[in-house]
């Protein structure tokens, strides 16, 4: 079982501590607000109140046994660098610091974190491209430019089979699946859900409603949305 720590229980620090739970791992919450400790007690393993800034404090939880901590502190940076620190000196194999803006970001990357998380920049982005481009749901940045975008599919692409859209050769994208739209019975009741379809062969016929998942770059997917929609 992988154990974690994450140390900050704001919205964002609660909800990586509750999702890794529900995967299985063994989580110790910590914060220095005791009202923060207690609402999420019953949903890891330990729940601590302490300041993560006192060394001392985080070795007297054997935090040295920890696989990875996450520090999600958000209101006080000063605190989150203390707490960064104490944790690096203490040789602690991976250690995520989280940064608000790009400043905060160099100042970590400056003391040697490899891993960042900038929850607020990657908000702002996703909202900005979906707001700019509504035929974008979401996408999932990668290095060098690419990313894996959910599409609405443009009207002039729907009911055509994937050969003929030919998004490789036209556009250098790669559809790497399709979520489809599909009416089932639950408590008697008709409900519409999504479903992955699997690999897309060449005669599979897109859906007006369907969501395409591509593989691209930037620049590319906004041709293909643009000349299509």
């Amino acid at each position: 079982m992988n154990k974690f720590a994450v140390i900050g229980l704001g919205q964002f620090g609660t909800a990586i501590a509750r999702s890794l739970a529900k995967e299985g791992a063994e989580v110790m919450a910590i914060d220095i607000n005791p009202d923060h400790v207690e609402q999420i007690k019953d949903d890891v393993a330990h729940a601590v109140v302490l300041d993560a800034t006192d060394q001392k404090a985080l070795e007297a939880q054997n935090i040295r046994d920890i696989d990875a901590v996450v520090v999600a502190i958000g209101e006080d940076f000063e605190a989150l660098l203390m707490t960064t620190v104490q944790l690096m000196e203490l040789n602690l194999p991976r250690v995520i610091a989280r940064a608000a803006n790009e400043q905060q970001r160099m100042i970590l990357q400056k003391l040697g974190i490899q891993e960042i998380l900038s929850p607020e920049e990657e908000v702002g982005r996703t909202f900005s491209k979906t707001l700019l481009n509504p035929n974008i749901r979401s996408f999932f940045l990668l290095p060098d430019g690419y990313e894996i975008v959910e599409i609405n599919t443009p009207k002039k692409v729907a009911d055509k089979s994937v050969k003929d859209i030919d998004l490789r050769r036209r556009f250098n994208l790669n559809l790497i699946t399709v979520k489809r739209k599909f009416e089932e019975k639950k408590d008697g009741k008709s409900v519409q859900t999504e479903h992955i379809i699997g690999v897309p062969r060449a005669d599979t016929i897109l859906k007006s409603t369907d969501i395409l998942i591509v593989l691209g770059k930037d620049k590319d997917v906004e041709k293909f949305v643009q000349l299509n929609s």
